[in-house]
């Protein structure tokens, strides 16, 4: 389990912990003992909206006239899916839905609960049912829950016994059954921006009182959350005790640095962020631009890929987007792969960098990649066509008996090693020009070529009609 689902854990068991201290303690701030209680609740938690308005961030969502904003003011509850990377506001939502709904709250973390704990859920999802309340069942982390739990809340979400709210960070196409998914709604949401995480940092300093930051600090602190906010307020209350063992109340770079390890940015090897971030670096360089492509190999690296993956997929790309149009691409990515074999990490991602480099200025084409993918496609679906009798070969007296390789032309006995009108496809099959080599780079002087040898064939089958008896 990495950090961020061990903090998202902590989180959740947190709030189920401290909810109902910190409402107290919000409404009887005068009361010592509640403030006491509260500065022993983890900032997050103290910190957490009360409603819908004092939430940082998600305004294509809670906005005026925005799909939740409609549904908090409505009053009416629906079953939905929350989509986005960790400290965005998921948890949040659903309490405060629950809240605004007026419903019960049930909440189920897929890392730790099993079919047990689901039975016991609808089970007292149904005693409230009975008692005329509603009731709203959050699950997080969902897509942790394999496809038969999943399934077990099916039957309770089309009876109506309660809503159904989960939480996922993997997108929910893949993971979540499309059963459940096609009785949820899908919400997106975003990670915090610089300004929104700026705007939590002041509401957290209020809370804290008497911290101060220079700017190189709070720039270095919202940096280091990658803009998940409930990282950012524990790194500031790792930092604000830093501070109070050094007896100060200034926060500067320095202090932040000592506090704080270094901070990987967001990075899941195996989810979205993987996917997308490869997608990324693949399109940069099929869009020669070799700016964007160092950074998101940069970003793998930093979030721990394996390079070994990385010059896989760099192979791959001078295959897929150059090909014919500049064939050193592809020996320069194998070698930048061999070379990153013998000297490991950090020196040869040197090479893999350039090769990045190159292939992202070299002259593209998708020619033979398309021209593959549509012969392996009309073989898939064509008949099994024999070999035309001249193109077979005779080793034997029988095979010569019955013709086979008669009337082969050997194109090296040829005018310019060309046999000019002779065929290579199964007879009666029609050309099908699938490779359409493109004007650029080397492919430019293959088109030319084609097209003179299409000369020549139309010029050998006009000598070579079949005279009319």
């Amino acid at each position: 389990m990495d950090q961020t689902d061990q903090t998202d854990q902590t989180d959740h068991m947190d709030h189920m912990d401290h909810t109902d201290r910190v409402r107290k303690s919000r409404d009887y701030p005068q009361n010592v003992m509640f403030e006491e209680t509260r500065a022993n609740v983890p900032l997050a938690e103290r910190l957490r909206p009360r409603n819908i308005d004092e939430v940082i961030g998600q305004t294509h969502l809670l906005g005026p006239n925005k799909p939740l904003r409609v549904a908090f003011e409505s009053g009416e509850a629906h079953s939905m899916i929350l989509w986005g990377p960790p400290g965005v506001g998921k948890t949040t939502l659903a309490r405060l839905m629950a809240d605004a709904f007026h419903a019960e709250f049930i909440a189920l973390s897929a890392v730790l609960s099993g079919v047990k704990d689901i039975r016991e859920a609808v089970e007292t999802a149904q005693i409230h049912r009975a008692n005329g309340r509603q009731t709203l069942m959050f699950v997080d982390e969902v897509h942790r829950f394999n496809k038969s739990q999943q399934d077990a809340f099916l039957p309770h979400v089309e009876s109506g016994l309660f809503v159904f709210v989960g939480a996922t960070t993997e997108n929910p196409s893949f993971e979540v059954n499309s059963a459940l998914l096609s009785r949820a709604a899908v919400y997106v949401l975003k990670s915090l921006t610089d300004d929104e995480q700026r705007e939590l940092l002041d509401r957290a300093q209020q809370e804290l009182g008497g911290l101060t930051f220079t700017d190189e600090a709070r720039d270095a602190l919202i940096g280091s959350a990658d803009g998940d906010g409930r990282k950012l307020l524990n790194n500031l209350e790792i930092v604000a005790r830093a501070a109070a063992r050094q007896n100060t109340t200034e926060i500067n770079g320095a202090l932040l640095g000592s506090a704080l390890a270094e901070n990987l940015r967001r990075f899941d090897k195996g989810g979205d962020a993987f996917y997308d971030q490869i997608s990324a670096l693949h399109k940069s360089v099929r869009g020669s631009n070799p700016d964007g492509a160092l950074y998101w190999f940069c970003r793998m690296l930093d979030g721990g890929v394996d390079p070994r993956y990385l010059a896989r997929r760099i192979v791959r790309m001078a295959w897929e987007d150059i090909g014919l149009a500049d064939p050193r691409a592809a020996r320069i990515a194998l070698d930048a792969a061999e070379t990153y074999e013998r000297l490991g990490t950090p020196e040869g991602e040197l090479a893999l960098a350039q090769a990045i480099i190159y292939l992202a200025v070299a002259p593209k084409s998708n020619a033979g990649y398309n021209a593959y993918n549509e012969a392996r496609r009309f073989v898939s679906k064509d008949q099994s066509r024999g070999v035309p009798v001249h193109l077979r070969n005779a080793p034997t007296r029988l095979m010569k008996e019955l013709g086979y390789g008669h009337d082969y032309r050997y194109a090296h006995d040829e005018p310019d090693a060309y046999a000019a009108g002779e065929t290579y496809l199964p007879d009666n099959m029609r050309e099908p020009h699938w490779y359409q080599p493109t004007p650029r780079g080397l492919e430019g002087k293959i088109g030319d070529k084609l097209a003179r040898l299409a000369e020549l064939d139309a010029q050998w089958r006009s000598e070579n009609k079949p005279k009319k008896g």
